[in-house]
């Protein structure tokens, strides 16, 4: 579940940072795809390592 709502965060803030800096469409969907993929890496990360603590 928080690899998912990293994922979706991650797209948002992209996303929205790209729209900022005047970029086009497909900058948006690269950036959204870049930082969906960043998130996705630490949200997995940081659920090992509470899957880890609580056992």
């Amino acid at each position: 579940m928080i690899v998912i709502l990293g994922a979706v965060l991650g797209a948002l803030i992209g996303g929205f940072t790209a729209k900022k800096r005047g970029g086009n469409r497909k900058d948006i969907a690269q950036y959204a795809a870049g930082y969906a993929m960043a998130f996705v890496v630490v949200s997995l990360v940081l659920t090992v390592l509470l899957d880890r603590a609580l056992l």
